[in-house]
Protein backbone atom coordinates (compact mmCIF):
# COMPACT_ATOMS: atom_id res chain seq x y z
CA UNK A 1 0.00 0.00 0.00
CA UNK A 2 1.37 3.41 -0.98
CA UNK A 3 1.82 5.78 1.95
CA UNK A 4 0.13 9.16 1.41
CA UNK A 5 1.21 12.10 3.52
CA UNK A 6 -1.66 14.15 4.91
CA UNK A 7 -1.11 17.91 4.64
CA UNK A 8 -3.41 20.47 6.26
CA UNK A 9 -2.94 24.11 5.33
CA UNK A 10 -4.61 26.80 7.43
CA UNK A 11 -5.08 29.88 5.26
CA UNK A 12 -5.79 30.16 1.55
CA UNK A 13 -3.64 33.14 0.55
CA UNK A 14 -0.55 32.95 -1.70
CA UNK A 15 1.42 31.02 0.92
CA UNK A 16 -1.43 28.55 1.38
CA UNK A 17 -2.77 27.91 -2.10
CA UNK A 18 0.66 27.74 -3.75
CA UNK A 19 1.75 25.24 -1.08
CA UNK A 20 -1.43 23.22 -1.72
CA UNK A 21 -0.68 22.97 -5.45
CA UNK A 22 2.90 21.82 -4.81
CA UNK A 23 1.84 19.27 -2.19
CA UNK A 24 -0.85 17.86 -4.47
CA UNK A 25 1.63 17.57 -7.35
CA UNK A 26 3.96 15.63 -5.02
CA UNK A 27 1.22 13.13 -4.23
CA UNK A 28 0.06 14.27 -0.81
CA UNK A 29 -3.52 14.30 0.47
CA UNK A 30 -4.11 18.03 0.90
CA UNK A 31 -6.77 19.95 2.83
CA UNK A 32 -6.94 23.75 2.85
CA UNK A 33 -8.88 25.42 5.65
CA UNK A 34 -9.93 28.86 4.46
CA UNK A 35 -12.16 31.45 6.10
CA UNK A 36 -12.70 34.22 3.54
CA UNK A 37 -12.03 32.81 0.07
CA UNK A 38 -8.98 31.40 -1.69
CA UNK A 39 -6.46 34.04 -2.57
CA UNK A 40 -6.65 35.53 0.89
CA UNK A 41 -6.24 39.22 1.57
CA UNK A 42 -3.71 39.49 -1.27
CA UNK A 43 -6.49 38.79 -3.76
CA UNK A 44 -9.62 39.95 -1.94
CA UNK A 45 -8.63 43.08 0.00
CA UNK A 46 -4.98 43.95 -0.62
CA UNK A 47 -2.72 43.36 -3.65
CA UNK A 48 -5.22 42.68 -6.43
CA UNK A 49 -7.76 45.35 -5.37
CA UNK A 50 -5.20 48.06 -4.64
CA UNK A 51 -3.27 47.51 -7.86
CA UNK A 52 -6.53 47.50 -9.83
CA UNK A 53 -7.41 50.86 -8.28
CA UNK A 54 -3.89 52.10 -9.00
CA UNK A 55 -4.24 51.05 -12.65
CA UNK A 56 -6.99 53.65 -13.03
CA UNK A 57 -4.89 56.20 -11.16
CA UNK A 58 -1.94 55.56 -13.50
CA UNK A 59 -4.04 56.43 -16.53
CA UNK A 60 -5.21 59.63 -14.84
CA UNK A 61 -1.69 60.68 -13.83
CA UNK A 62 -0.13 59.81 -17.17
CA UNK A 63 -2.68 61.85 -19.05
CA UNK A 64 -2.67 64.83 -16.69
CA UNK A 65 1.13 64.99 -16.60
CA UNK A 66 1.90 64.80 -20.31
CA UNK A 67 -1.07 65.40 -22.61
CA UNK A 68 -0.14 69.02 -23.34
CA UNK A 69 3.54 68.25 -23.92
CA UNK A 70 2.64 65.35 -26.23
CA UNK A 71 0.46 67.64 -28.35
CA UNK A 72 -2.96 66.32 -27.25
CA UNK A 73 -5.72 68.92 -27.29
CA UNK A 74 -9.11 68.76 -25.63
CA UNK A 75 -12.39 69.94 -27.12
CA UNK A 76 -13.27 71.58 -23.82
CA UNK A 77 -10.63 72.59 -21.30
CA UNK A 78 -12.29 72.13 -17.91
CA UNK A 79 -10.68 72.70 -14.52
CA UNK A 80 -9.44 69.13 -14.81
CA UNK A 81 -9.24 67.36 -18.14
CA UNK A 82 -10.63 64.03 -16.94
CA UNK A 83 -12.47 62.73 -13.88
CA UNK A 84 -13.27 59.37 -12.35
CA UNK A 85 -16.41 57.49 -11.28
CA UNK A 86 -15.12 55.87 -8.09
CA UNK A 87 -18.21 53.71 -7.69
CA UNK A 88 -17.61 52.19 -11.10
CA UNK A 89 -13.89 51.78 -10.36
CA UNK A 90 -14.59 49.98 -7.09
CA UNK A 91 -17.19 47.70 -8.67
CA UNK A 92 -14.52 46.68 -11.19
CA UNK A 93 -12.03 46.19 -8.34
CA UNK A 94 -14.37 43.83 -6.50
CA UNK A 95 -15.37 41.98 -9.66
CA UNK A 96 -11.76 41.26 -10.61
CA UNK A 97 -10.87 40.20 -7.05
CA UNK A 98 -13.76 37.73 -6.90
CA UNK A 99 -12.90 36.40 -10.36
CA UNK A 100 -9.28 35.88 -9.36
CA UNK A 101 -10.35 34.06 -6.19
CA UNK A 102 -12.66 31.86 -8.28
CA UNK A 103 -9.83 31.02 -10.70
CA UNK A 104 -7.56 30.02 -7.81
CA UNK A 105 -10.30 27.87 -6.28
CA UNK A 106 -10.77 26.06 -9.58
CA UNK A 107 -7.03 25.42 -9.94
CA UNK A 108 -6.75 24.07 -6.40
CA UNK A 109 -9.80 21.82 -6.59
CA UNK A 110 -8.76 20.50 -10.02
CA UNK A 111 -5.49 19.44 -8.40
CA UNK A 112 -7.45 17.28 -5.98
CA UNK A 113 -7.22 19.53 -2.93
CA UNK A 114 -10.08 19.51 -0.41
CA UNK A 115 -11.18 23.00 0.64
CA UNK A 116 -12.96 23.43 3.97
CA UNK A 117 -14.61 26.75 4.77
CA UNK A 118 -13.95 27.86 8.32
CA UNK A 119 -11.30 28.79 10.86
CA UNK A 120 -8.55 26.30 11.67
CA UNK A 121 -6.54 25.82 14.84
CA UNK A 122 -4.16 23.24 16.21
CA UNK A 123 -5.74 20.63 18.45
CA UNK A 124 -4.79 20.28 22.10
CA UNK A 125 -3.58 16.69 21.93
CA UNK A 126 -0.15 17.37 20.47
CA UNK A 127 1.47 14.78 18.23
CA UNK A 128 0.01 11.29 18.10
CA UNK A 129 2.05 8.11 18.23
CA UNK A 130 2.22 8.14 14.43
CA UNK A 131 3.62 11.70 14.42
CA UNK A 132 0.40 13.28 13.21
CA UNK A 133 -1.54 16.01 14.94
CA UNK A 134 -5.10 17.26 15.03
CA UNK A 135 -6.40 20.37 13.27
CA UNK A 136 -9.81 21.56 14.45
CA UNK A 137 -11.96 23.34 11.87
CA UNK A 138 -14.74 25.62 13.09
CA UNK A 139 -17.29 26.13 10.32
CA UNK A 140 -19.23 29.34 9.57
CA UNK A 141 -22.36 27.71 11.05
CA UNK A 142 -20.66 26.99 14.36
CA UNK A 143 -20.03 23.33 13.61
CA UNK A 144 -16.67 21.71 14.36
CA UNK A 145 -14.74 18.89 12.77
CA UNK A 146 -11.33 17.31 13.27
CA UNK A 147 -8.74 16.60 10.57
CA UNK A 148 -5.52 14.64 11.11
CA UNK A 149 -2.33 15.95 9.53
CA UNK A 150 1.19 14.61 9.16
CA UNK A 151 2.32 18.18 8.51
CA UNK A 152 0.55 21.50 9.06
CA UNK A 153 1.24 24.80 7.32
CA UNK A 154 0.07 28.03 8.99
CA UNK A 155 -0.52 30.74 6.38
CA UNK A 156 -3.11 32.97 7.99
CA UNK A 157 -1.83 36.40 6.96
CA UNK A 158 -2.50 39.66 8.78
CA UNK A 159 -5.22 42.24 9.36
CA UNK A 160 -5.00 46.05 9.58
CA UNK A 161 -3.69 47.49 12.81
CA UNK A 162 -6.09 49.86 14.55
CA UNK A 163 -5.24 52.65 16.97
CA UNK A 164 -7.30 52.81 20.17
CA UNK A 165 -8.30 56.43 19.46
CA UNK A 166 -8.87 55.98 15.72
CA UNK A 167 -11.43 53.22 15.30
CA UNK A 168 -12.52 52.71 11.69
CA UNK A 169 -16.24 53.07 10.97
CA UNK A 170 -16.12 51.95 7.33
CA UNK A 171 -17.57 55.25 6.12
CA UNK A 172 -15.30 58.15 7.01
CA UNK A 173 -12.51 56.47 8.97
CA UNK A 174 -11.24 53.57 6.88
CA UNK A 175 -8.72 50.77 6.74
CA UNK A 176 -7.24 49.63 3.42
CA UNK A 177 -9.77 46.78 3.33
CA UNK A 178 -12.74 49.17 3.48
CA UNK A 179 -11.93 51.75 0.81
CA UNK A 180 -13.50 49.64 -1.94
CA UNK A 181 -16.98 50.23 -0.48
CA UNK A 182 -16.80 53.95 -1.32
CA UNK A 183 -19.15 55.12 -4.09
CA UNK A 184 -17.89 58.69 -4.24
CA UNK A 185 -14.35 60.04 -4.37
CA UNK A 186 -13.19 61.51 -1.03
CA UNK A 187 -12.96 65.26 -1.47
CA UNK A 188 -10.28 65.68 1.21
CA UNK A 189 -8.47 62.49 2.21
CA UNK A 190 -6.08 62.28 5.14
CA UNK A 191 -3.77 59.25 4.95
CA UNK A 192 -2.13 58.32 8.25
CA UNK A 193 1.05 56.33 7.67
CA UNK A 194 3.75 56.82 5.04
CA UNK A 195 4.91 53.25 4.51
CA UNK A 196 4.22 51.34 1.32
CA UNK A 197 0.45 51.06 1.86
CA UNK A 198 0.04 54.70 2.85
CA UNK A 199 2.18 55.99 -0.01
CA UNK A 200 0.42 53.85 -2.62
CA UNK A 201 -3.07 54.93 -1.58
CA UNK A 202 -2.06 58.57 -1.09
CA UNK A 203 -0.62 58.72 -4.61
CA UNK A 204 -3.57 56.85 -6.12
CA UNK A 205 -6.28 59.02 -4.58
CA UNK A 206 -4.39 62.19 -5.43
CA UNK A 207 -4.28 61.03 -9.04
CA UNK A 208 -8.00 60.22 -8.95
CA UNK A 209 -8.77 63.77 -7.85
CA UNK A 210 -8.82 63.87 -4.04
CA UNK A 211 -6.99 66.56 -2.09
CA UNK A 212 -4.61 64.42 -0.05
CA UNK A 213 -2.74 65.05 3.18
CA UNK A 214 -0.17 62.39 4.06
CA UNK A 215 0.69 62.24 7.76
CA UNK A 216 4.10 60.69 8.38
CA UNK A 217 5.66 60.14 11.77
CA UNK A 218 9.06 59.74 10.10
CA UNK A 219 11.45 62.19 8.42
CA UNK A 220 10.33 61.11 4.95
CA UNK A 221 7.87 58.95 3.11
CA UNK A 222 8.78 55.29 2.61
CA UNK A 223 11.35 55.16 5.43
CA UNK A 224 12.19 51.54 4.60
CA UNK A 225 13.02 52.18 0.94
CA UNK A 226 16.08 53.52 -0.88
CA UNK A 227 16.59 57.14 0.34
CA UNK A 228 17.14 58.51 -3.18
CA UNK A 229 13.98 56.79 -4.39
CA UNK A 230 11.94 58.09 -1.46
CA UNK A 231 13.23 61.61 -2.09
CA UNK A 232 12.11 61.46 -5.73
CA UNK A 233 8.65 60.23 -4.76
CA UNK A 234 8.17 62.82 -2.01
CA UNK A 235 9.21 65.57 -4.41
CA UNK A 236 6.68 64.29 -6.97
CA UNK A 237 3.95 64.12 -4.34
CA UNK A 238 4.55 67.70 -3.23
CA UNK A 239 4.85 68.99 -6.79
CA UNK A 240 1.47 67.47 -7.64
CA UNK A 241 -0.15 69.25 -4.72
CA UNK A 242 -0.07 66.69 -1.91
CA UNK A 243 0.36 68.03 1.61
CA UNK A 244 3.09 65.82 3.08
CA UNK A 245 3.40 66.32 6.84
CA UNK A 246 6.69 64.82 8.04
CA UNK A 247 7.52 64.15 11.71
CA UNK A 248 3.81 64.34 12.53
CA UNK A 249 2.30 61.56 14.60
CA UNK A 250 -1.47 61.07 14.61
CA UNK A 251 -2.73 60.64 18.18
CA UNK A 252 -6.45 60.30 17.48
CA UNK A 253 -9.04 60.42 14.71
CA UNK A 254 -12.70 61.17 15.27
CA UNK A 255 -15.68 61.71 13.05
CA UNK A 256 -17.58 64.97 13.34
CA UNK A 257 -20.62 64.81 11.08
CA UNK A 258 -19.42 64.57 7.52
CA UNK A 259 -15.86 65.48 8.51
CA UNK A 260 -12.99 63.79 10.29
CA UNK A 261 -10.61 65.45 12.72
CA UNK A 262 -7.08 64.12 13.12
CA UNK A 263 -5.27 65.30 16.24
CA UNK A 264 -1.49 65.29 15.96
CA UNK A 265 1.12 64.80 18.65
CA UNK A 266 1.76 68.55 18.95
CA UNK A 267 -1.93 69.18 19.66
CA UNK A 268 -2.77 70.60 16.24
CA UNK A 269 -5.84 69.34 14.40
CA UNK A 270 -6.26 68.75 10.66
CA UNK A 271 -9.62 68.10 9.04
CA UNK A 272 -10.83 66.28 5.95
CA UNK A 273 -13.82 64.39 4.63
CA UNK A 274 -12.22 60.95 5.03
CA UNK A 275 -9.25 59.36 6.79
CA UNK A 276 -7.40 56.23 5.70
CA UNK A 277 -5.47 54.48 8.45
CA UNK A 278 -2.33 52.77 7.15
CA UNK A 279 -0.43 52.17 10.38
CA UNK A 280 0.72 48.61 9.95
CA UNK A 281 -0.76 45.18 10.44
CA UNK A 282 -1.35 42.50 13.06
CA UNK A 283 -0.61 38.80 12.34
CA UNK A 284 -3.58 36.45 12.43
CA UNK A 285 -2.05 34.10 14.98
CA UNK A 286 -4.28 34.55 18.03
CA UNK A 287 -6.63 31.81 19.26
CA UNK A 288 -5.07 29.17 17.04
CA UNK A 289 -3.52 26.98 19.72
CA UNK A 290 -0.02 27.86 18.51
CA UNK A 291 1.65 28.74 21.79
CA UNK A 292 -0.11 25.87 23.54
CA UNK A 293 1.43 23.55 20.96
CA UNK A 294 4.88 25.06 21.51
CA UNK A 295 5.05 27.23 18.39
CA UNK A 296 7.23 30.22 19.22
CA UNK A 297 6.04 33.72 18.38
CA UNK A 298 7.95 36.98 18.57
CA UNK A 299 6.83 40.05 20.54
CA UNK A 300 4.59 41.15 17.64
CA UNK A 301 2.80 37.81 17.44
CA UNK A 302 4.61 36.72 14.28
CA UNK A 303 5.55 33.05 13.92
CA UNK A 304 9.28 32.38 14.08
CA UNK A 305 10.47 30.28 11.14
CA UNK A 306 13.76 29.17 9.63
CA UNK A 307 14.76 29.37 5.96
CA UNK A 308 12.79 26.23 5.08
CA UNK A 309 9.63 27.55 6.83
CA UNK A 310 9.88 25.30 9.90
CA UNK A 311 8.51 26.55 13.20
CA UNK A 312 9.80 25.47 16.61
CA UNK A 313 7.45 22.47 16.55
CA UNK A 314 8.20 19.40 14.38
CA UNK A 315 5.75 18.99 11.54
CA UNK A 316 4.38 22.54 11.82
CA UNK A 317 5.43 25.04 9.17
CA UNK A 318 4.44 28.67 8.55
CA UNK A 319 4.49 30.96 5.52
CA UNK A 320 3.52 34.47 4.51
CA UNK A 321 2.81 37.69 6.34
CA UNK A 322 2.06 35.92 9.63
CA UNK A 323 5.80 35.15 9.81
CA UNK A 324 6.88 38.75 9.18
CA UNK A 325 9.82 37.54 7.09
CA UNK A 326 9.18 39.75 4.05
CA UNK A 327 5.60 40.87 3.56
CA UNK A 328 5.21 40.17 -0.14
CA UNK A 329 2.87 37.77 -1.91
CA UNK A 330 5.80 36.37 -3.89
CA UNK A 331 7.73 35.59 -0.71
CA UNK A 332 4.66 34.02 0.92
CA UNK A 333 4.22 31.76 -2.10
CA UNK A 334 7.89 30.77 -2.04
CA UNK A 335 7.79 30.06 1.69
CA UNK A 336 4.75 27.85 1.18
CA UNK A 337 6.36 25.91 -1.67
CA UNK A 338 9.60 25.47 0.29
CA UNK A 339 7.63 24.15 3.27
CA UNK A 340 6.00 21.48 1.14
CA UNK A 341 9.24 20.49 -0.58
CA UNK A 342 10.80 20.02 2.85
CA UNK A 343 7.85 18.26 4.47
CA UNK A 344 7.47 15.85 1.56
CA UNK A 345 11.17 15.05 1.18
CA UNK A 346 11.72 16.76 -2.16
CA UNK A 347 14.83 18.76 -3.09
CA UNK A 348 14.65 22.13 -1.37
CA UNK A 349 16.64 25.33 -1.59
CA UNK A 350 16.37 27.55 1.53
CA UNK A 351 14.79 30.97 1.16
CA UNK A 352 17.25 33.62 -0.02
CA UNK A 353 15.85 37.09 0.59
CA UNK A 354 18.72 38.76 -1.28
CA UNK A 355 17.23 37.64 -4.58
CA UNK A 356 13.72 38.96 -3.83
CA UNK A 357 12.46 41.74 -6.09
CA UNK A 358 9.90 44.11 -4.59
CA UNK A 359 7.93 47.05 -5.92
CA UNK A 360 6.09 50.06 -4.55
CA UNK A 361 3.16 50.80 -6.88
CA UNK A 362 3.28 54.57 -6.70
CA UNK A 363 3.78 56.88 -9.67
CA UNK A 364 6.64 56.61 -10.41
CA UNK A 365 7.05 53.03 -9.19
CA UNK A 366 9.99 52.04 -7.01
CA UNK A 367 11.46 48.58 -7.60
CA UNK A 368 14.37 47.06 -5.69
CA UNK A 369 16.32 43.82 -5.58
CA UNK A 370 19.35 42.55 -3.68
CA UNK A 371 21.57 44.56 -1.37
CA UNK A 372 20.58 48.15 -0.64
CA UNK A 373 22.22 51.49 0.00
CA UNK A 374 21.66 50.88 3.72
CA UNK A 375 23.53 47.57 3.48
CA UNK A 376 26.45 49.34 1.82
CA UNK A 377 26.55 52.29 4.21
CA UNK A 378 26.55 50.06 7.32
CA UNK A 379 29.29 47.80 5.93
CA UNK A 380 27.10 44.73 5.43
CA UNK A 381 28.11 44.66 1.76
CA UNK A 382 31.21 46.17 0.15
CA UNK A 383 29.89 47.60 -3.11
CA UNK A 384 30.11 50.58 -5.43
CA UNK A 385 27.12 52.21 -7.06
CA UNK A 386 26.10 54.21 -10.08
CA UNK A 387 22.87 56.19 -10.27
CA UNK A 388 21.71 57.22 -13.73
CA UNK A 389 18.82 59.73 -13.92
CA UNK A 390 16.14 58.88 -16.47
CA UNK A 391 15.94 62.44 -17.76
CA UNK A 392 18.85 61.65 -20.09
CA UNK A 393 17.18 58.53 -21.51
CA UNK A 394 15.83 59.13 -25.06
CA UNK A 395 12.66 57.05 -24.53
CA UNK A 396 11.94 58.93 -21.31
CA UNK A 397 12.22 62.22 -23.19
CA UNK A 398 9.80 60.97 -25.87
CA UNK A 399 7.27 59.93 -23.24
CA UNK A 400 7.57 63.09 -21.17
CA UNK A 401 9.13 61.24 -18.19
CA UNK A 402 11.20 63.55 -15.99
CA UNK A 403 11.39 61.74 -12.67
CA UNK A 404 13.30 58.59 -11.83
CA UNK A 405 16.60 56.78 -12.13
CA UNK A 406 18.35 53.44 -12.41
CA UNK A 407 20.83 52.54 -9.68
CA UNK A 408 23.14 49.51 -9.70
CA UNK A 409 25.39 48.11 -6.98
CA UNK A 410 28.34 45.84 -7.78
CA UNK A 411 31.28 44.30 -5.95
CA UNK A 412 34.38 46.50 -6.39
CA UNK A 413 36.77 43.72 -7.38
CA UNK A 414 34.72 41.31 -9.46
CA UNK A 415 32.03 43.64 -10.79
CA UNK A 416 29.31 41.13 -9.79
CA UNK A 417 25.93 42.86 -9.59
CA UNK A 418 24.58 42.58 -6.04
CA UNK A 419 21.61 44.95 -6.09
CA UNK A 420 19.65 47.59 -7.90
CA UNK A 421 16.90 50.18 -7.70
CA UNK A 422 14.65 51.44 -10.49
CA UNK A 423 12.41 54.48 -10.11
CA UNK A 424 10.29 54.80 -13.22
CA UNK A 425 6.91 54.07 -14.74
CA UNK A 426 6.56 50.27 -14.82
CA UNK A 427 9.68 49.83 -12.68
CA UNK A 428 8.15 46.49 -11.68
CA UNK A 429 8.86 45.28 -15.23
CA UNK A 430 12.27 46.95 -15.60
CA UNK A 431 13.70 45.40 -12.42
CA UNK A 432 13.58 41.89 -13.89
CA UNK A 433 16.85 42.18 -15.80
CA UNK A 434 18.61 43.31 -12.62
CA UNK A 435 16.95 40.46 -10.70
CA UNK A 436 18.39 37.99 -13.21
CA UNK A 437 21.82 39.56 -12.80
CA UNK A 438 21.66 39.35 -8.98
CA UNK A 439 20.26 35.81 -8.96
CA UNK A 440 22.89 34.51 -11.40
CA UNK A 441 25.90 36.50 -10.13
CA UNK A 442 26.31 38.29 -13.44
CA UNK A 443 29.00 40.96 -13.78
CA UNK A 444 28.46 44.51 -14.95
CA UNK A 445 30.35 43.56 -18.12
CA UNK A 446 27.79 40.85 -18.88
CA UNK A 447 24.87 43.19 -18.24
CA UNK A 448 26.43 45.94 -20.32
CA UNK A 449 27.15 43.68 -23.29
CA UNK A 450 23.58 42.37 -23.61
CA UNK A 451 21.56 44.02 -26.37
CA UNK A 452 18.80 46.42 -25.37
CA UNK A 453 16.13 47.90 -27.61
CA UNK A 454 16.71 51.47 -28.78
CA UNK A 455 15.04 53.60 -27.62
CA UNK A 456 13.96 51.99 -24.35
CA UNK A 457 14.01 52.72 -20.63
CA UNK A 458 15.89 49.44 -20.15
CA UNK A 459 18.78 51.03 -22.01
CA UNK A 460 19.54 52.94 -18.81
CA UNK A 461 20.23 49.65 -17.01
CA UNK A 462 22.85 48.72 -19.58
CA UNK A 463 24.32 52.23 -19.47
CA UNK A 464 24.60 52.12 -15.66
CA UNK A 465 26.41 48.78 -15.98
CA UNK A 466 28.81 50.30 -18.55
CA UNK A 467 29.60 53.17 -16.19
CA UNK A 468 30.32 50.73 -13.37
CA UNK A 469 32.60 48.78 -15.70
CA UNK A 470 34.51 51.96 -16.59
CA UNK A 471 34.81 52.86 -12.91
CA UNK A 472 36.09 49.36 -12.09
CA UNK A 473 38.76 49.62 -14.83
CA UNK A 474 39.86 53.01 -13.52
CA UNK A 475 40.11 51.77 -9.94
CA UNK A 476 42.10 48.71 -11.07
CA UNK A 477 44.46 50.92 -13.04
CA UNK A 478 43.54 49.35 -16.40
Amino acid sequence: MVHVTRIVIIGGGPGGYEAALVAAQLGAEVTVVDRDGLGGSAVLTDCVPSKTLIATAEVMTGFDASYQELGITLACEAERAISVDLGKVNRRVKRLAIAQSHDITQSVTRAGVTVLRGKGRLGTGGQGVDGSREVVVEGPDGSSQSVRADAVLIATGVHPRELPDARPDGERILTWTQVYDLDELPRELIVVGSGVTGAEFAGAYQALGSRVTLVSSRDRVLPGEDPDAAEVLEDVFRRRGMNVMSRSRAESVKRVGDQVEVTLGDGSVITGTHCLMAVGSIPNTADMGLEEAGVKLNDWGQIKVDRVSRTSVPGVYAAGDCTGVFMLASVAAMQGRIAMYHALGDAVQPLNLKTVASNVFTDPEIATVGYTAADVSCGKMDAVEVKLPLRGNPRAKMQGIRDGFVKLFCRPGTGIVVGGVVVAPRASELIHSISLAVDNNLTVEQVASAFTVYPSLSGSTAEAARQLHIRKRAENGS
